[in-house]
């Protein structure tokens, strides 16, 4: 953790910690619950084709709090386990079964061995240095645990937890890094978590978590009759499960925010633009075809070039046995294609709406059928499966989740940032943005030559707001 892609020495871990929920799963000591005592959750194939993808890494950028060093670290410690006693599961293990058939299964065991809190100082690094740019600092990634791993090291690394948490405090602030397991759970249910951590930390300094506002968890997993439980996955040992081969490319990183006005102005535009047809163009479908538009610019795609977006659709409140607060992986991505020519001439109304018919095909049944198809014939997911040949974007998380609610008493979230997980060419990450009434902050990864392109792209660049 040590010196980092800067080269310096940065940040340094300060203490690793065990943590395990103060309920709910009874431990024995410091040891494990016997077998016959340890609840089983099974994955489902929402869960299981993520399975290869690295953990999720996602922060927030806090102010300075009126504690420090070991006193901050020992009180987030203890709402931590809190937290960890509502979603009791975060703090077990993967565990895989070699079946002998060439099939092994992997599941959640609620074994309470506890999550990781790291407490780590970087006193050289301001919150300025963070948030001054468009371009994302390589100190942001020594801001989260782990370097990135996957979801298969959970169980094939003796004692790998399946969370981590990172608090790293600046010269002028306290950065909170988490990072879990993209197999048990997905970027709406991470928020979920933080938002219950950040309340119980509010609201009791850590004495308490009585009745918070932050919704429980349902954790129960949604499973359907047909499908074998567990679920065999077609290889004879769970590290046969490996990352993907990458196609080289080295990407940079930016952070974009559109300002309040600045997302009605593109959502009024791009609905003035396909006026008289049946569609209503979201804001989140008008930012998204902005980029789309630009990067394809920055990326100087002839005009019959294919060019696709991809974008999560949630299946929570849309499947039956998905409801709000459900944590597992509950999300299908919505795919749209042109050329690039097309994409070009047709404007920003007609690609947006591109966009909006991709998030229209989703069908419940569809989902049910794909995920029966999924549990006969495994498929695994990458980021790089989306986002290829330099030609494709990606974009996951949401702006309707809420980061900067995550007060944990000494005032909102100053910025957010991502790990090193998961950056692939064109892969963009969605959140809300600073500022109340519907601001958007895009965080995206392209190649080096098309982001110098896309940073200079007045049309693309009127939209931002630039950092002060």
């Amino acid at each position: 953790m040590e010196g980092g892609a800067t080269g310096g020495h940065l940040v340094r871990v300060v203490s690793r910690r065990t943590v395990r929920p103060l309920t709910t799963v009874k431990v024995n000591g410091s040891h494990p619950l016997k077998d016959e005592e340890v609840e089983v959750i099974h994955l489902t194939p929402l869960d299981l084709r993520l399975i290869r993808t690295d953990y999720i890494q996602k922060g927030i950028l806090l102010p300075n709090p009126p504690l420090s060093g070991d006193v901050l670290a020992d009180a987030l410690e203890s709402s931590f386990a809190l937290a960890l006693r509502r979603f009791y599961p975060f703090a077990g293990r993967l565990a895989s079964d070699e079946r002998g058939d060439g099939t092994v299964t992997v599941s959640l065991r609620c074994t309470g061995e506890g999550a990781e809190f790291v407490h780590a100082t970087a006193p050289g690094v301001a919150a300025a240095d963070i948030v001054s740019s468009v371009h994302t600092p390589p100190v942001v990634s020594e801001f989260h645990s782990f370097d990135p791993v996957l979801g298969p090291d959970a169980a094939a690394i003796e004692d790998l937890p399946l969370l981590s948490v990172q608090v790293t405090e600046l010269a002028d602030g306290v950065f909170v890094g988490v990072t879990l397991n993209h197999a048990v759970a997905d970027g709406t249910a991470f928020w979920h978590f933080l938002n219950t951590w950040s309340e119980i930390h509010r609201r009791s300094g850590g004495g308490g978590d009585g009745d918070l506002s932050t919704p429980p968890p349902l954790l129960r997993r949604w499973l359907v009759e047909t499908w074998p439980v567990p679920i065999p996955l077609p290889f004879p040992k769970l590290e046969h499960i490996v990352r993907p081969q990458f196609d080289g490319t080295t990407v940079q990183e930016c952070f974009l925010t559109f300002s309040t006005a600045s997302v009605e102005k593109l959502t009024a535009r791009a609905n003035d633009e396909i006026a008289g047809t049946a569609a209503a163009i979201s804001s989140l479908q008008a930012v998204l075809a902005h980029l789309w538009r630009a990067v394809c610019r920055a990326r100087r795609l002839p005009p019959e070039q294919r060019t696709s977006y991809s974008v999560v659709v949630g299946c929570r409140g849309r499947v039956n046995g998905m409801p709000p607060g459900y944590v597992g992986n509950a999300m299908v991505f919505g795919k749209a294609e042109a050329t690039a020519g097309e994409i070009e001439a047709n404007g920003l109304g007609w690609t947006a709406w591109l966009l909006n018919r991709a998030e229209a095909s989703f069908d419940e049944g569809d989902v049910r059928k794909s995920m029966e198809r999924w549990a006969r014939q495994p498929e695994f997911m990458f980021m790089t499966d989306l986002s290829s040949a330099g030609s494709a974007l990606a974009t996951g998380s949401s702006p309707w989740l809420d980061v900067f609610g995550n007060d944990f008493g000494w005032g909102r979230p100053v910025a957010v940032r991502s790990g090193a997980g998961n950056k692939a060419d064109g892969k963009a990450a969605v959140y809300e943005g600073p500022e109340p009434g519907g601001s958007m902050s895009l965080e995206l990864c392209v190649a080096p030559n098309a982001l110098e392109r896309l940073v200079a792209d007045g049309e693309f660049m009127d939209a931002v707001s630039l950092p002060a």
